[in-house]
């Protein structure tokens, strides 16, 4: 996680390789298993939502594939407009997944709160990605 930018960055060694960890980015009960449920799917131009509980249901839209090796999503567009992006670069036997979530606007306060949280959170949230696949 970046402490000064308005950047969240992550990465993760998985020991699945690419193809599989595909599989728990664009396939929606698999993404559901580690994050939220969503419609997702690996097709530029899909738009669909996240179920974020209490924050509600976010709108996305598919904006980058890259087959196994890259996934972007604009996400909660009208509410926070940032993207998610997920790269996936083969490490010996598994995956190392690099992710960013970009775009906030450090000065709204939504976008600062969200921030904040969120840097908190999606270490724990990627680090689901591998007991998810472990169920496979």
């Amino acid at each position: 996680m970046s402490e000064t930018t308005e950047v969240i960055e992550c990465d993760e060694f998985l020991p699945h390789p690419p193809a599989v960890v595909w599989r728990a980015l664009t396939e929606p009960e698999l993404f559901a298993r580690w994050w939220v449920p969503g419609d997702v799917r690996p097709v530029v131009g899909h738009r669909f939502t996240l179920d974020m509980g209490s924050w509600g249901e976010q709108r996305c839209e598919v904006v980058t594939v890259d087959a196994e090796r890259l996934l972007r999503i604009a996400f909660a567009e009208g509410v926070l407009d940032s993207t998610l992006t997920w790269r996936l670069v083969a490490e010996g036997t598994g995956t190392r997944l690099f992710f960013e979530h970009a775009g906030f606007d450090l000065d709204s306060p939504l976008g600062r709160q969200a921030y904040e949280g969120m840097g908190r959170g999606w270490p724990k949230v990627i680090a689901r990605i591998a007991p998810a696949l472990a169920t496979l």
